[in-house]
């Protein structure tokens, strides 16, 4: 019996050194994102073809007033900034799965998207407005009058959130660079997109001087989305308000033309 007892405790000891072991090497194993991109020397951005926020240009390097100020924040940690071009309705995917370190693109903060990240404090104010043809537009200037219209909106956006809840007709696309190709090209007869986009994008002077906008849906926060536990999102709010502070989020918006949507 006292072989039996001995042999226990033995066993029982072997298992609490093998437990401890396990504890000690996960706790070494697990890294802060802070650590992570310090280690990889670049913080990853997740976003997609969306000026005046991010685009390309002539050299094609990606510019706009998210990728510049991304940029600026990735400068502050120690570390250079890669852009990563995704589908916009896998953004949580492509975060969880460390494909990216960060979703910064003009990203609204619905309940779905401050449900799976965790978000940096609000920096801009937008809406979802309706693009139309100028010869039209006039006959749009509800969401009623559109109920008769073709949608184009970007998969998984906000766009296609205010679709759904106008109960409006809508094909998914791409982006909203396509959605606004759709309405030029007559395949849809307008499209939903941001309204800092449609200030950019879309009348006199642009590429798309026959189009306009005309109906806003709703009114909307940006913010930048994070792994859930990231302990990226307090840096990020810190470096916002001093960026604030000195005078340099205020340029970064004025070199865009959306010094007017920043939230003060």
């Amino acid at each position: 019996m006292k072989n039996v007892k001995r042999i226990i405790a033995i066993l029982m000891a072997m298992v609490t050194v093998a437990v401890s072991f396990v504890g000690c090497s996960s706790s070494k194993a697990a890294k802060t994102d802070s650590e992570k991109i310090a280690e990889n020397g670049k913080l990853v951005v997740g976003i997609t073809d969306f000026a005046p926020m991010d685009y390309k240009n002539e050299n094609k390097n990606w510019i706009g007033f998210d990728a510049d100020m991304a940029a600026a924040f990735a400068k502050s940690l120690g570390v250079e900034v890669e852009f990563v071009e995704i589908k916009w309705d896998n953004k949580v995917f492509e975060l969880n799965n460390g494909t990216i370190d960060c979703v910064w693109n003009g990203m609204t903060l619905t309940d779905e998207v401050t449900s799976a990240m965790d978000c940096s404090q609000a920096y801009c104010n937008n809406a979802q407005v309706v693009i139309v043809n100028k010869d039209v537009a006039d006959k749009y200037k509800t969401a009623e009058d559109c109920k008769e219209l073709n949608f184009a909106v970007e998969s998984g956006s906000a766009g296609q959130e205010a679709a759904k809840a106008n109960g409006f007709n809508y094909t998914e696309v791409k982006d909203q660079a396509t959605a606004l190709m759709e309405v030029k090209a007559g395949t849809c007869n307008a499209a939903i997109i941001d309204s800092l986009m449609a200030g950019a994008m879309v009348g006199e002077g642009t590429s798309y001087a026959d189009l306009t906008y005309t109906v806003a849906l709703n009114s909307e926060e940006y913010g930048v989305g994070f792994r859930k536990g990231s302990d990226l999102v307090q840096k990020l709010n810190d470096f916002f308000a001093a960026s604030k502070a000195d005078g340099s989020m205020e340029a970064c918006a004025e070199k865009y033309g959306v010094q007017a949507a920043l939230i003060k």
